[in-house]
């Protein structure tokens, strides 16, 4: 993640755009990029949705999608001073505690409905 963040920044400030990239606007771009990755299945079924990565077409613009949602997702994180590789392993960590295997295995529930008897 480190190099790959490095390539980033280098090909950001080879283009002057950091003057552009405040926390806020990148958070922006990154929900905007979410969005386009979201309207690849617009109007699709489950089964539809599972074919994009069979097509060649529709499984490169689910990459660059993906991409792009990663690029920017790395720009917030830089500019937040946010280690992401440590800050995904301890929110896994808080996930783990709040899903116990026992409790949650083969639920959907949200971990503060898991006690409930009823869907």
């Amino acid at each position: 993640m480190k190099a790959l963040t490095q390539a980033l920044l280098k090909f950001r400030d080879e283009r002057n755009w950091a003057q552009f990239h405040t926390l806020r606007n990148l958070i922006v771009s990154l929900n905007l990029e979410a969005a386009e990755l979201l309207e690849l299945t617009q109007w699709k079924n489950d089964a539809e949705i599972e074919e994009l990565r069979h097509n060649a077409t529709a499984h490169e613009a689910l990459s660059d999608e993906c991409a792009d949602v990663l690029l920017y997702l790395l720009l917030v994180a830089e500019r937040a001073g946010i280690d992401l590789e440590a800050a995904a392993h301890a929110k896994l960590l808080k996930n783990a505690a709040k899903y116990p295997v026992e409790k949650s295995y083969g639920s959907r529930r949200k971990y503060t409905r898991l006690d409930c008897t009823e869907e």
